[in-house]
């Protein structure tokens, strides 16, 4: 959090007060498609997926978080409506589960936590853009290989399906993808 902005140790403190540690496992939806959330979360071990899922049950991996990263259905807990996406655990996860109404009611108290919230949601904005200039003006395997830059280790920690459902291709094409870049 530090690496974010200072905080200092009251704040610190009030923050564990809201919060609490999870150990979780893989496969376990933590926050479940038309559920109301009310909780954000700090991922501090393993890797969690967000993904949309069709009436027909197809998937569509939105994004991945990683360790040190703040997720939650941000739509769904401003609105105060049912989630339209799942966040689920890939691997094994260790997180902090933080009640979102109790962290906004410190925000409206606290100087340093409005500035802390607004790097956050600044962070994932700009992550957001990013995703969504890299699916416009990218192919397939430069989509692909962007996604190994930022994530190294992407095709250990993560399934060739959700990689390809993330790309927005099937595995069939990711395959044929990683063989012609000599990944296989």
């Amino acid at each position: 959090m530090n690496s974010i902005g200072d905080i200092p140790e009251d704040l610190f403190k009030e923050l564990e007060n809201i919060s609490e540690f999870k150990r979780v496992e893989a496969g376990t939806q933590i926050v479940k498609l038309n559920e109301v959330p009310t909780k954000v979360y700090l991922l501090l071990s393993g890797v969690i997926r967000c993904y949309l899922s069709t009436e027909s049950g197809k998937e569509y991996n939105k994004s991945f978080y990683f360790p040190t990263s703040f997720m939650g259905a941000l739509t769904a807990l401003v609105k105060k409506q049912p989630s339209r996406f799942v966040f689920e655990s890939i691997s094994e996860c260790e997180l902090y589960e933080v009640d979102y109404l109790q962290l906004m009611e410190l925000y409206k108290k606290n100087t340093t936590l409005k500035v802390f919230y607004s790097r956050v949601l600044e962070m994932v904005y700009m992550q957001y853009e990013k995703r969504l200039v890299d699916l416009i003006s990218l192919d397939a395997t430069q989509r692909y290989l962007e996604l190994r830059k930022q994530n190294p280790n992407i095709d250990r920690l993560i399934s060739q399906y959700h990689i390809a459902s993330y790309l927005g291709i099937t595995p069939v094409q990711l395959s044929r993808i990683r063989k012609k870049i000599g990944t296989n």
